[in-house]
C-alpha cells in the first residue's frame, strides 16, 4: 500500500509595517487574513487560535469563538491592540496546520494570506468522518463542519432537562445535506445521569427525559422506548461510566467512545468524572485516562461482545474544537447519513484525534475470509471464519498519515500487544506489518500512539475478528472484571424511594446474571 509521509507544520512570520489609519488614535492596527487552499487555489474556512504576547487567548467578535479558537468562512478583519501575537491555523487533521506571528504596529492595516495543505484526502479512498458528539449552536453548524472537513455531525439538541425545541415544534427539516457530501442531523439527544452517558440519533422526536433524576428512571427505561424506533443508534458516551456494563448486558446499545471528551487538543480532563475511577499508579497522566478507556474496551472485546469503537469532542461543553475526536467510517465513493451509521455499526471504522489510519487485511486460508471481502482486503469489522483445528494468519498493510510525530505502530491481538513496528521498519515492508496467527477465536486491532506530551493522541482501528469453529473466546478474567463492576455499581445505587428502587435494581440483577452466566461459561483465562 502507498506509504504518506509524516505532514510537518509550517512556521510562518508576519511582520506590518506602519500605514496611515484612524486605528491608530484608538491604539489598535488591523489585519485582514485569508486562507486559501494550495491544491485548488479557492479559499477556504478554517480554524483559528489566536493568542497574546501574554500567551492569553484572544477573542474575536461575530465568529463562532469557543474556549481558545475560534472558526471563520474564508477571511476574517481582525481589529487588534497594538503588539505581537502567535496563532495557530488549522482545517481538521488531513490538513498540514500552520503556526506563526505578526506584530501589529501603530496605524496598521493590512492584509494576508495563509496557505493550507491538504496532505490526504480520506474520503477519496472511502472513509468519511464524523463526531458524535456535538453541543455547538444548529445555526453554526455548517460553519464548523467546513471549518473542521466534517462530513457527518449529529447536533445534539436535547440533553437532560435542556431541549431547544421545548417551547416550540420541532423543526421540518431535521437533516440537513449541504456542500455536496456534509451532512447534520438536528435530533440527537444525550441521557447523562449518575450511571454516566448515552448519545441517541436517528430519532423522529426527543425522548421524554426532563424531570428525570440521576438514579431514576434507569436509563434503560429510555433505551427500550427509544428501541421501538428501529432505526436507532444509541452509542456509549465512554467506557467507564458506571453503567456502560449495564448497557452491554442489555443488548442495546451500537457503538462506544473511545477517543472521547476526556482527550483535548491541549490536555487531557485527568479524572474519569462521576464513572470508575483508574488506579492512577498503574495508570498516571497524562496517558493515563486514555490507556484505561482502552483497556476497558480490550476487556470487552475479550469478553465476547462485539462492539464498534466511535468518537466524540463534546465542543461546546468541553474545550475541543468540532471533530477534534472524529470516527472514519468506510462507505466506498458516496456518502449518505443511513450508510454512514450502517456501517459504523458493522464496525468499519477508524478512530482517530491525530494519525489517520487506512487498514487492510488479507489472510492465509484465502477461503477464511469469506466470498464478499473486497479484493483489496478485509475492513475492520470483519469476520474471518475457520473451521475448528484449523489456524489462520493475517496480514495486515495500511496506511499512515500524520501531523505528530509517532515512533512505532502497535499490533494488538487479544488485547496485548503483539507488535510494537518502528514506522522504518513498516515503510521497509512496503505498509506491511508482522503477520498475526491465530489458532483459537480472537480479535486484533493496529493503533498509533503520538508523542504528544499533554494529551493522549492517537489512532485505532475498529478491531477484525476470527472465529474458529462456531464460538468466540471469552475470556473468565475479562467477564469477572465485569461481574466484580456490576456488583460494586449496585452498592452505589443511591435511591430512597423502595418503588423506584425495586424497578431501578432489576435492571443490574438483569446484568449481573448475564455476567455471571459469561463467567460460568467461559473457554479462556
Amino acid at each position: 500500500m502507498m506509504i504518506i509521509q509524516r505532514a510537518t507544520a509550517i512556521a510562518i512570520l508576519i511582520l506590518l509595517a506602519p500605514t496611515t489609519s484612524l486605528l491608530a488614535a484608538n491604539g489598535k492596527g488591523e489585519l485582514e487574513v485569508r486562507v486559501i487552499d494550495k491544491d485548488s487555489g479557492q479559499p477556504i474556512a478554517a480554524r483559528m487560535h489566536l493568542k497574546d504576547a501574554k500567551g492569553k487567548p484572544v477573542k474575536v467578535p461575530k465568529v463562532p469563538y469557543w474556549n481558545d479558537h475560534f472558526v471563520f468562512e474564508n477571511k476574517i478583519r481582525l481589529e487588534l491592540p497594538l503588539g505581537t501575537y502567535t496563532f495557530e491555523m488549522e482545517r481538521g487533521p488531513e490538513y498540514r496546520s500552520m503556526s506563526g506571528q505578526f506584530t501589529l504596529e501603530k496605524g496598521a492595516n493590512d492584509a494576508k494570506e495563509i496557505v493550507l495543505t491538504r496532505f490526504i484526502d480520506m474520503s477519496t479512498a472511502g472513509w468519511w468522518s464524523g463526531d458524535l458528539h456535538v453541543h455547538r449552536d444548529p445555526k453554526e453548524i455548517e460553519l464548523h463542519m467546513v471549518a473542521e472537513d466534517l462530513h457527518v455531525a449529529p447536533v445534539i439538541t436535547w440533553w437532560n432537562d435542556r431541549n431547544i425545541f421545548k417551547d416550540g415544534d420541532l423543526p421540518k427539516e431535521t437533516q440537513v445535506t449541504f456542500a455536496k457530501d456534509r451532512i447534520y442531523n438536528l435530533l440527537a439527544g444525550e441521557d447523562e445521569r449518575e450511571g454516566g452517558a448515552l448519545l441517541y440519533f436517528n430519532l423522529e422526536k426527543p425522548l421524554p427525559l426532563m424531570g428525570s433524576k440521576r438514579e431514576y428512571p434507569s436509563p434503560l427505561k429510555f433505551v427500550e422506548q427509544a428501541r421501538i424506533n428501529p432505526a436507532v443508534h444509541i452509542d456509549i458516551e465512554k467506557p467507564f461510566w458506571w453503567d456502560m456494563p449495564i448497557w452491554i448486558a442489555s443488548g442495546q446499545v451500537n457503538s462506544i467512545g473511545l477517543a472521547h471528551n476526556h482527550m483535548h487538543r491541549s490536555g487531557v480532563y485527568n479524572g474519569e468524572a462521576w464513572g470508575k475511577a483508574r488506579d492512577t499508579k498503574l495508570y498516571p497522566e497524562p496517558r493515563g485516562n486514555g490507556r484505561w478507556t482502552m483497556d476497558i474496551y480490550f476487556h470487552l472485546l475479550n469478553a465476547g461482545i462485539r462492539l464498534p469503537p466511535s468518537a466524540g469532542s463534546a465542543s461546546g461543553v468541553l474545550p475541543n474544537p468540532v471533530g477534534y475526536n472524529r470516527v472514519y467510517v468506510h462507505c466506498g465513493e458516496k456518502l449518505n447519513w443511513e450508510s454512514w451509521f450502517e456501517n459504523l455499526k458493522k464496525g468499519r471504522v477508524v478512530v482517530t484525534n491525530g494519525p489517520l489510519i487506512q487498514p487492510r487485511v488479507h489472510c492465509t486460508p484465502a477461503k477464511a475470509a469469506g466470498q464478499d471481502v473486497d479484493p483489496e482486503g478485509a475492513l475492520p469489522g470483519h469476520v474471518f471464519q475457520v473451521e475448528e483445528g484449523e489456524s489462520v494468519e493475517l496480514d495486515v498493510a495500511l496506511n499512515l498519515s500524520t501531523r505528530d510525530k509517532i515512533h512505532y505502530l502497535e499490533v494488538i491481538k487479544d488485547g496485548k500487544v503483539a507488535h510494537e513496528v518502528r514506522l522504518d521498519e513498516w515503510a521497509k515492508k512496503e505498509g506491511h506489518l508482522p503477520p498475526i496467527k491465530f489458532e483459537k477465536s480472537g480479535w486484533l486491532a493496529v493503533r498509533a500512539v503520538t508523542d504528544a506530551e499533554k494529551t493522549y493522541r492517537f489512532a485505532m482501528t475498529g478491531p477484525y475478528y476470527v472465529q474458529v469453529g462456531y464460538k468466540p473466546t471469552v475470556s473468565k478474567k475479562s467477564a469477572q472484571f465485569f461481574l466484580d463492576w456490576v456488583i460494586e455499581r449496585a452498592k452505589r445505587l443511591k435511591l430512597d424511594d423502595e418503588t423506584q428502587k425495586v424497578e431501578v435494581v432489576e435492571y443490574h440483577r438483569m446484568a449481573r446474571d448475564f455476567w455471571k452466566k459469561r463467567v460460568d461459561e467461559a473457554n479462556s483465562e
